[in-house]
């Protein structure tokens, strides 16, 4: 089954995320083969490829459902994605159940999922860290028991500042189109996206409290953490 609009369900009725030009930079920023290839390799290294197959995963902040193909190459069937944007859950094609939804207050029963995975959305919470903790307080409500949540976000190490750097010369954006659909994208959520790198460790100190670690790093511009509940 291919999901088209008329077979997302929508919780609400959605916005853009961040704006269309933050779309069409994020559309340009890699392709979706490029984009698989990177949560291959992330959900491989944290171990989420062991898990048996019959679980419940929910991709929260999915886009355009990359890592649902993923998820869907490594065998797990019972997979739900939630995104706000109704054009981005579009792009999918696969057989994933789809909701249009804020993941601050989302529609899913009590304990039915045993995976929660986040790659790049906890940082588009626009007020920190009160979103957060209303974001982790829902992923802790829909968790089964021992169930796991894995976050991928960015982290400002030495390497983010580096690529930060190159982002402000106009000569390496206009070399490399990549470079220069980032920056369009860290400037339409700029005060958030700074708002998050600078107040990291704080936020890491939330989902510990929330989720037993047993892994949080940072490593190359990005925070892992994969945590069991409570």
């Amino acid at each position: 089954m291919n999901n088209e609009e008329g077979k997302i369900i929508h919780w609400i009725e959605g916005e853009d995320c961040c704006n269309r030009d933050w779309e069409a930079a994020y559309n340009r920023f890699e392709s979706r083969e490029e984009e698989r290839s990177k949560f291959r390799k992330r959900l491989r290294a944290m171990g989420v490829h062991t898990l048996p197959k019959g679980i419940c995963v929910a991709d929260l902040f999915c886009g355009r459902g990359s890592n649902l193909d993923v998820l869907g190459e490594l065998g797990f069937q019972n997979v739900v994605g939630v995104d706000l944007s109704p054009s981005l859950l579009c792009q999918y094609k696969g057989p994933a159940k789809l909701f249009v939804g804020d993941c601050r207050d989302m529609k899913l029963a009590d304990r039915s999922v045993d995976l929660v995975i986040v790659q790049g959305g906890l940082h588009h919470l626009p007020k920190l860290p009160e979103d957060l903790e209303l974001c982790l307080s829902e992923i802790n409500r829909i968790l089964a028991p021992d169930g796991l949540v894995l976050f991928v976000e960015p982290a400002l190490t030495l390497f983010l500042r580096i690529v930060h750097f190159c982002c402000g010369v106009k000569l390496l954006r206009k070399m490399y189109a990549r470079l220069d659909a980032l920056a369009v994208m860290i400037g339409h959520e700029k005060e958030g996206y700074f708002n998050w790198l600078h107040n990291l460790d704080s936020l890491r100190g939330i989902a510990s409290e929330r989720f037993d670690p047993l892994l949080d790093k940072t490593s190359f511009g990005k925070w892992y953490f994969l945590g069991r509940k409570r």
